[in-house]
């Protein structure tokens, strides 16, 4: 079935709108801003459903950021009122803060700032009476391409069951700037893009997700295999049910 992304569009917008409603007449969004096409789909969407006053950009570098321009040309774009936090003091505080013989891991280097950010976009939205976007997209959360309890978590979520082709699409018809949309999407800290990372690219990725069709075995495998490892990030937490184990012994 053709993707119709006018229609998908308007259908975010209004549940965008609508959430809202229900879950804080009168908050604001609160977007973390990348620069990239996920966070500025999410913030032009946000602004077409609850107007650019109440939409909240948040700039987060750790340190210098080469492709920081990018966010600043976002929030310039919308319109939308925004916030520098420079998470680089607190990195650096829990990194020096750990005892000798307990050194880094490169995964707690790379995931330790995305959580940070959450820490940080909550901290913002608690202050502005606000509500933390998730900006995942599906094609990102099928291979487990996020952080847990960093950029995985959020109080709604508009693109989760929309793949970075759909994104792109919706994001073109809404008027986002083409340098953004076609950012090459990058952690920006091993100097590698993500599909560099993952080994196979998001158009290969999202055809085989949309229609199970797929020309490289090898890429196939990889895809089931980090989809399978990485399903529980999508999972509740697992949590014990005294009830039920009750149940189990009778």
């Amino acid at each position: 079935m053709k993707f119709n992304a006018q229609k998908v569009k308007d259908e975010c917008v209004a549940w965008i709108r609508d959430f809202f409603e229900k879950n804080g007449p009168g908050c604001n969004a609160v977007v973390g801003i990348s620069g990239g096409k996920d966070s500025s789909i999410v913030a032009a969407m946000c602004v077409e459903a609850l107007g650019k006053d109440r939409v909240i950009g948040v700039l987060m570098p750790n340190g210098e950021q080469p492709d920081i321009d990018y966010s600043h040309k976002l929030v310039e774009h919308l319109g939308i009122r925004h916030y520098v936090v420079n998470i680089k003091d607190a990195y650096q505080g829990i990194v020096n803060a750990l005892p000798e013989d307990l050194p880094l891991s490169e995964q707690a280097r790379v995931n330790l700032p995305p959580r940070l950010r959450m820490s940080t976009l909550y901290c913002v939205s608690q202050c502005c009476n606000g509500r933390v976007a998730n900006t995942c997209n599906l094609s990102e959360d099928w291979v487990g391409y996020s952080t847990r309890y960093g950029d995985s978590v959020g109080d709604f979520s508009p693109l989760s069951h929309l793949t970075v082709q759909e994104v792109k699409a919706m994001a073109r018809l809404i008027g986002v700037p083409e340098e953004l949309i076609e950012k090459k999407p990058s952690d920006g800290l091993c100097g590698k893009t993500d599909e560099d990372n993952l080994g196979f690219t998001y158009a290969t990725l999202d055809r085989y997700i949309r229609t199970g069709e797929i020309d490289s075995e090898t890429d196939k495998a990889k895809i089931d295999r980090l989809h399978r490892k990485n399903l529980f990030k999508l999972a509740l937490m697992p949590s014990f049910d005294p009830g039920i184990a009750t149940k189990a012994d009778e």
